[in-house]
């Protein structure tokens, strides 16, 4: 029932009607509440519970060992809640004067200028709700002050404490209830309560199709179809096996150049974010470029692949990506290209290949990649010995990581912007989330399988150990990333939160070859998917000093996209031109059109 059907016209509503409405809506909620109760009892007892990698339950020992500290020194404390209720009886002050008439003083705190919970203008112009806003702020700002004042803490211990005391002060905003959100209440006096039926109806949808776990929906997933309007540039699979299919696309000019493109895409998520839609795909622009590309898609596995290994994702995708494409096009070389962890798993693959004196690969491009963990960002709160326990028992019960854990992790270091703000649209506002490719990816998850997956955030994330001359051990053959000579090309973003810039930094004072390194604006996605005439600009540089901030202080920045300085730079090792080579040609003949049937494989499927 809209506002056009009853109070845009200014005709008051049929009751009769308007009751009959209402009697099949909460029919229907009810019936989604039974199903969703009984199978919630169905469920107790068989599945782990845990909040995305960690584990709620290894927080507890860390809060208390907080609170112990902070207890040594109450004088500290008395002093933190005086200056408290200071702040709190300046603020009385101000609105009280705003009641009686006053002038609106200068608030005394703001949200930061990227903080988007309060851009209703009934925040400020509003007193209750100016009040209500900065008595919320001055507090979240006191509690996170007390938990980084804590003294003897180890490192780990206080980022994890101040990232989920960051959760908490996140998820207790006023802007997330409906009693203290001045837009939700003017929609439920304007639309007489329907939005808080229609958000309960969204919420139990959410809560159904996550099987009795809340999946909020971030977009129209009705809106898009893998390989019609996303994932939708032409080529064929021309090569498979038991962790990928390999993607070979239609080429879009007449010559193309001799040395074939090969992009390794995170098995974290799958690989079409470089394939969204025509105006901001990667894949179509780089074959319209003149290479020949090939795109390994890997498989959303379960249980029959928890004992793959990171030795298996490396053999059995790019060395055998590699092979297939020398089949398909004739050419044993080729120009590579890893993002996330593809480029970790390129740089660990480029140093065993070097210590087999194989020389295949004659260019490395990294996309937002770690090699260095030693900084490692806020992923580095979940991974301690306690949360990686935790997490290997979970992933034991199945083979495998559920994919709802790795995208509720992702989502929680952007939680303002990826779970609360669709809290309120969808469940208070009852609002339908917007038709976004991005977001239609991005909860489009995989799963990770166990044995895999231990070894990559044990070795790597926890040990640092790649980056270490001898640190792992591949096939029997020591990595050394020092010995890796060849060409690299490094594309990072200023604001990434899973791959701070600062530390994919690093790997330029590792690799003996020659390395380029280009800071692109924008975060881990939009900073990649970038196409020229974007908004987002990028920093370059020809010399790489010690530091990441030695390096900007000196780098240009240009206003458009770093793709075309990308294509510049690789050029130098394509090769000269050669006819065109359509899927097929070769000893591969085709499987599938692309995108072909892994992708399509959901993790609830």
């Amino acid at each position: 029932m809209s506002n056009s059907e009853n109070g845009a016209t200014g005709s008051p509503p049929d009751p009769a009607e308007l009751s009959r409405r209402m009697a099949e809506e909460w029919a229907e909620i009810a019936e989604k509440s039974r199903r969703l109760v009984a199978d919630f009892l169905a469920r107790q007892g068989r599945e782990g519970d845990g909040l995305g990698l960690s584990d709620p339950t290894a927080l507890g020992a860390a809060f208390f060992e907080m609170t112990a500290r902070l207890l040594v020194n109450p004088a500290r404390l008395v002093e933190a809640q005086m200056s408290l209720w200071q702040d709190y009886l300046k603020l009385w002050q101000q609105t009280t004067q705003r009641f009686l008439g006053g002038p609106a003083e200068p608030p005394l705190v703001e949200p930061a200028a990227e903080d988007r919970r309060f851009r209703d203008r009934a925040w400020s112009d509003n007193a209750v709700f100016d009040f209500i806003k900065q008595s919320y702020l001055l507090t979240a700002r006191w509690l996170q002050i007390q938990v980084r004042s804590a003294d003897g803490l180890d490192e780990h211990t206080a980022r994890k404490l101040d990232f989920y005391t960051r959760q908490f002060v996140d998820a207790v905003a006023p802007s997330n209830f409906l009693l203290t959100n001045p837009e939700v209440l003017r929609a439920t006096l304007e639309s007489r309560g329907e939005n808080l039926v229609q958000g309960l109806k969204n919420l139990l949808d959410d809560l159904e199709r996550g099987k009795g776990r809340l999946q909020i929906s971030m977009t129209d997933m009705t809106a898009f179809k893998i390989g019609d309007n996303v994932a939708a540039s032409p080529g064929k699979v021309v090569f498979q096996n038991d962790l990928m299919q390999l993607i070979q696309y239609a080429p879009t000019t007449d010559t193309v150049k001799r040395r074939p493109l090969l992009i390794i895409p995170p098995w974290i998520n799958k690989f079409y974010i470089l394939d969204l839609r025509p105006r901001n795909s990667f894949i179509r622009w780089a074959v319209g470029q003149g290479h020949t590309v090939f795109v390994i898609s890997w498989v959303n596995p379960d249980a029959r692949l928890a004992q793959k290994t990171f030795e298996d994702y490396m053999r059995e995708g790019p060395l055998a990506a590699l092979d297939a494409m020398a089949d398909a096009t004739g050419e044993r070389t080729a120009n590579v290209i890893g993002y996330c962890l593809g480029g970790t798993l390129l740089a660990a693959t480029l140093a065993w290949m070097t210590a087999q004196r194989d020389t295949r690969i004659k260019s490395a491009t990294y996309f937002v990649t770690m090699v260095d963990f030693k900084q490692a960002g806020e992923l580095s709160v979940f991974i301690d010995e306690e949360q990686l326990q935790s997490l290997e028992e979970r992933m034991s019960k199945k083979g495998y990581l559920e994919a709802r854990d790795m995208h509720a992790t992702f989502n929680m270091l952007r939680a303002n912007d990826l779970i609360w703000s669709f809290v309120v649209n969808n469940y208070l506002l009852g609002k339908q989330p917007f038709p976004f490719d991005l977001l239609y990816w991005n909860s489009d998850s995989t799963r990770m399988p166990a044995a895999m997956h231990s070894f990559y955030l044990r070795n790597m994330y926890q040990k640092n150990l790649l980056v270490e001359p001898g640190g792992i051990t591949l096939g029997g053959v020591p990595l050394d990333l020092r010995k890796v000579k060849t060409p690299s090309f490094l594309l990072s973003t200023r604001e990434d939160h899973i791959a701070p810039w600062r530390s994919t930094y690093a790997a330029t004072q590792l690799y003996a070859g020659t390395v380029k390194f280009v800071l692109s604006a924008s975060g881990h996605i939009a900073g990649v998917v970038n196409p020229p005439g974007s908004k987002y600009g990028h920093w370059e540089r020809d010399d790489n000093p010690p530091t990441a901030e030695e390096w900007l202080k000196g780098a240009t920045q240009v206003a458009d996209s770093w793709w075309p300085v990308w294509e510049t730079w690789v050029s130098q090792y394509a090769g000269d031109e050669v006819p065109a080579r359509q899927p097929g040609d070769g000893k591969l003949k085709p499987i599938e059109d692309a995108p072909g049937s892994y992708v399509k494989v959901r993790a609830e499927d």
